[in-house]
């Protein structure tokens, strides 16, 4: 840990909360932040109004980011000042991606906020904290360029069974729509030997999936050794006792390689899901968003996939009125989409980035009524696909990745397939002072019995396979605990790591 960063006797005792928005990555560095925390003394609050601190992990690719950011911060503030006038403080701290894109603008608007840090800012956090004690403006720190893996970081999980492993950062792409690269710099790989001692020691730790973490994962290795690693990467994951399923998220079909496909299949920890995002079925579209695929390209990969893994699932990500598109542009979009008939598609209405080229495009923005009406047409037929995507699994039997209770049915628990399909089955008998037959971390096996759109219902388990992370977690149910990592469990040591190569 850092010397100049606060001292673990100045933090015990105190609390923290982290709100993250956005994508796996930030989750991925919200548990490195809960990581530094932790080491430096801070215990885990259930809620902003527990905490002695809260950081806000920001996002700049969703719509209304920065309004939900100061709608928060504006809260904040008030509770910050309740604290005052008893005498006590609230430390607030705004961090991630649009941390990153307008940091000065951040403490202008919130001058009560803490410490502001951008992307590359993570490892300095413990400093940036000892700074802003003496401090009687927001500290602001970014830096244009990664100089430590977040993976060198202790990390905080919260839950036992399950892990995201970062196999790079950045991005080398130019999509119009996206302002990821600016924000998280050129794409950086990891050397293959540091992801496989992480995930051999989260497996030591009980973890029995991980899901690879990348703005482009099947480009991996191609700054360390002039072409794609991936292939290799998910072949050596595979040899790894215990670690019972392998995810990652998100390739680019540009990219995607039939030597992936191959290891996909011939792997059998490797999950049969694949996410692949389409954005447009439109050629002419494409072209405006610099996708560098087009059409003909996107469904062959989707025909190979289904030639090599029969099984697999398929889901996407889909905008809807991107600048110039047309009626014509959007009925090529539904082609694809029926032709594919995905098992899940995640569907948006565009929505300008400002610092985007497609921003600029204003005098070709497509009216919000027209894209409202889009929106709801597309929806509607990726709902009857997902739905029948469901109903192929009734009547079969599936082995499912217990994750939780159930949010809106305590009768029921959750769990997942390979093929990452929601499923929830009957609750297993629980009384009080015993552990559940099998608890989340747990596999087990059910025949499924009903589908809609999103999920599936399953009968009663028919079999459980125990891990290590299920027996914990039903060992603190019986204790009357909650399932998750507790709040005073050990955090994980961060993975050794050279600097990041920048050449």
């Amino acid at each position: 840990m850092n010397a100049t960063g606060p001292t673990p006797g100045r933090t015990v005792g105190r609390r923290y909360f982290i709100r993250t928005f956005g994508c796996q990555m930030n989750e991925h560095d919200s548990g490195r932040a809960a990581g530094m925390l932790e080491t430096l003394g801070y215990r885990r609050a259930d809620s902003e109004q527990d905490a002695d601190l809260v950081l806000l992990n920001t996002c700049a690719v969703r719509e209304n980011a920065d309004n939900r950011l100061y709608g928060t911060l504006g809260h904040l503030k008030s509770l910050k000042d309740e604290r005052r006038a008893d005498g006590e403080d609230l430390t607030i701290v705004v961090g991630g991606c649009l941390a990153q894109k307008d940091g000065d603008t951040v403490a202008d608007r919130a001058p009560w906020v803490d410490v502001v840090y951008g992307t590359h800012n993570l490892p300095r956090l413990p400093a940036l904290l000892a700074e802003a004690d003496s401090a009687a403006v927001p500290v602001v720190e970014l830096i244009e360029q990664l100089e430590t893996f977040p993976s060198a970081l202790p990390a905080k999980r919260t839950v036992r069974h399950h892990a995201w492993v970062s196999i790079s950062v950045g991005c080398d792409n130019t999509c119009t729509f996206c302002i990821v690269p600016s924000l998280r710099g050129r794409e950086r790989s990891r050397r293959l030997g540091e992801i496989v001692a992480e995930v051999e020691a989260l497996v030591a730790d009980d973890v029995i999936e991980v899901t690879l973490l990348g703005q482009n994962v099947n480009s991996y290795g191609r700054d360390l050794a002039g072409a794609s690693r991936f292939a290799e990467l998910l072949r050596e994951l595979g040899t790894i006792d215990g670690l019972e399923r392998v995810r990652f998220t998100s390739p680019h079909p540009r990219d995607f390689t039939e030597d992936v496909l191959q290891a996909m299949a011939d792997t059998s920890n490797v999950c049969p899901h694949l996410h692949l995002p389409l954005q447009s079925g439109s050629d002419r579209v494409l072209r405006r968003m610099r996708r560098s695929y087009r059409q003909r390209r996107y469904l062959a990969l989707v025909e190979r996939t289904r030639e090599l893994l029969p099984d697999a699932a398929l889901t996407t990500d889909i905008i809807v009125g991107f600048p110039g598109e047309t009626e014509e542009d959007f009925q090529a979009t539904l082609d694809v989409v029926d032709r594919v008939r995905f098992d899940q598609a995640f569907t948006f209405q565009y929505s300008p980035r400002p610092g985007t080229p497609a921003a600029a495009m204003t005098d070709a923005f497509v009216p919000a009524e027209v894209v409202r009406d889009r929106y709801q047409r597309l929806e509607a037929r990726v709902r009857q696909h997902s739905l029948e995507a469901h109903q192929r699994l009734v009547g079969t039997t599936q082995e499912l990745l217990i994750e939780s209770p159930s949010k809106s049915d305590a009768s029921r628990w959750s769990g997942r397939t390979r093929g990452n399909h929601l499923v929830h089955l009957p609750a297993p008998e629980h009384h009080p002072g015993e552990p559940p037959a099998f608890a989340p971390g747990d596999l087990v096996e059910a025949t499924i019995v009903e589908a809609a759109n999103n999920y599936a219902l399953a009968g009663a388990a028919t079999a459980i396979r125990p891990t290590r992370a299920g027996r914990a977690a039903a060992d603190a149910l019986a204790r009357g605990g909650g399932w998750g990592v507790p709040d005073d469990a050990p955090v994980t040591p961060g993975v050794r790591s050279l600097p990041v190569l920048t050449g």
